[in-house]
């Protein structure tokens, strides 16, 4: 069981800030992409598009780093460490439409391709500024 997230750090993660996923490759590179991200409850959910190749990754390693950066100063971020406990194809863009809400106020925009959500269990996280644990 990680460290109970600081309110600071839950509050740094349900703004919609921008944020890095991270994840292995099979041959051991990590790859990173910008992604929106959504707190749910204690885990961190995010979607991609169900052509990426970054799913591979996931089915054969789910451990994911997620940096997100304060929007208001990149000096106070939260990186959270776990791991992709389920990953759903997203019928009828219903997650990506709840994130997308959560960063623009709207649907997604792309509806000709599917997606897939992955939910993250945390097992480890730390902060840097405001964020920074004690």
């Amino acid at each position: 069981m990680p460290e109970p997230l600081s309110d600071i750090a839950i509050e740094l993660l349900r703004k919609p800030n921008p944020a890095v996923i991270a994840c292995v490759r099979p041959d051991g590179q990590p790859v990173t992409v910008a992604t929106w991200y959504l707190l749910d409850g204690e885990r961190v959910v995010v979607s991609m598009d169900a052509g990426r190749k970054r799913l591979d990754y996931l089915r054969a390693d789910p451990r994911v780093t997620v940096t997100v950066l304060d929007v208001d100063g990149w000096q106070t971020h939260v990186t959270v460490q776990g791991r992709v406990v389920e990953l759903r194809d997203d019928d009828g863009l219903v997650e990506i439409d709840r994130i997308a809400h959560h960063y623009t106020g709207q649907a997604y925009f792309n509806r000709e391709r599917p997606r897939v959500t992955a939910w993250i269990e945390l097992d480890a996280w730390h902060g840097w500024g405001r964020a920074r644990q004690p």
